[in-house]
């Protein structure tokens, strides 16, 4: 199944790549749920109005990559979501336009599509929405949807694509859209941990070990991090500080409650996405089990799942290497996703 999905976008990747008229072929949405999507995974939901097809697809790939959707045409997409990085960065707060300074740590976009709300405060409800957040973030692109609207609107291979996958020429409306419909396509499940699960791979002892460690009632990183995506999408404090610079959730419903509150991210790729946690303080796995077996900071609002684990120098190692089981480097080298 795999070997046929990577076949059939390679030749996606070369129409869209080589075609003087940008001819895309075009697999159904049962073709794209049926090889795309690994076997335990749910199917991908598209909205009513955003359903999947390879036209679409090519033109949000194609915007994905241009820092023209920048008011200074530095920054893109894929300058904070990174393919060789997990669709992550390597940077604690990436900079945006004119060096400004980030907000918070790019998280990855694999398996964005299945998050019930985006952002670290949670506060927008689909992809086409969160596709604006970036665009006038003044950190960000710092520039305004109908901007870039005007300033591709000569683009003749932009229109003629946006023609081809909505019927209308590019705007708002069509950019949203297309950005979305690619990112929903960033899809991860060929980690050594699901070929274990589907009984094609083993685990080493050690992996074997931190795997017991992470489902286990002693460290309950499961309570967070379950699920195929190895997360509840919740929003936890964990300790990291006792003051915050950054608000949280708070951010978004200014209530008490909220404060330094974050959404739980999926540990897939985790191996890739380093540095770690919302403002990306933390360079390596094993400082980020040392924060949690010590118990993390006081704070009002700490999760009471994190309290001190007293886990070994062995154990501490084992949680590692099972971590890194959920690494997929298919994802890395997809010629479908790469520029």
């Amino acid at each position: 199944m795999r070997s046929s999905f990577i076949h059939l976008w390679f030749w996606v990747f070369v129409f869209v790549s080589c075609s003087d008229t940008e001819e895309v072929p075009s697999p159904s949405i049962k073709v794209l749920n049926a090889i795309a999507v690994p076997s335990h995974f749910p199917l991908i939901t598209y909205p009513t109005e955003n359903s999947f097809t390879s036209e679409r697809w090519a033109l949000g790939k194609k915007l994905f990559y241009d820092a023209r959707l920048s008011i200074d045409s530095t920054v893109s997409c894929a300058s904070c979501h990174k393919q060789e990085k997990g669709f992550a960065d390597n940077l604690s707060l990436t900079p945006g336009v004119f060096g400004r300074a980030g907000v918070t740590n790019a998280p990855s976009l694999a398996n964005i599509t299945y998050h019930p709300y985006y952002t670290r405060e949670g506060g927008i409800p689909t992809l086409e929405m969160q596709v604006l957040v970036p665009i006038s973030e003044h950190n960000e692109f710092g520039f305004n949807i109908v901007e870039i609207e005007s300033r591709l609107k000569n683009d003749n291979t932009y229109q003629e694509m946006a023609m081809k996958a909505y019927g209308r020429p590019l705007d708002p409306f069509v950019i949203t859209r297309s950005i979305s419909t690619f990112e929903r396509s960033i899809i991860s499940g060929e980690s050594k941990y699901d070929h274990y699960t589907q009984g094609k791979s083993i685990l080493s002892s050690e992996e074997e070990m931190g795997k017991a460690l992470f489902f286990g009632e002693r460290t309950n990183c499961s309570q967070c991090h379950g699920g195929f995506n190895f997360t509840n999408y919740e929003f936890k404090n964990n300790g990291l500080y006792e003051n915050y610079i950054h608000q949280g959730r708070y951010r978004l419903t200014q209530k008490d409650s909220d404060l330094a509150l974050f959404k739980t991210p999926s540990l897939r790729n985790i191996g890739f996405t380093a540095p770690y946690m919302h403002d990306g303080s933390i360079a390596t796995l094993t400082e980020v089990i040392d924060h949690y077996n010590s118990g993390g900071r006081s704070h009002i609002h700490k999760s009471n799942l994190i309290r001190p684990l007293g886990l070994s120098n062995d154990e501490k190692k084992a949680l590692v290497a099972f971590l890194h089981t959920l690494d997929d480097y298919t994802l890395l080298s997809n010629p479908y996703l790469s520029k």
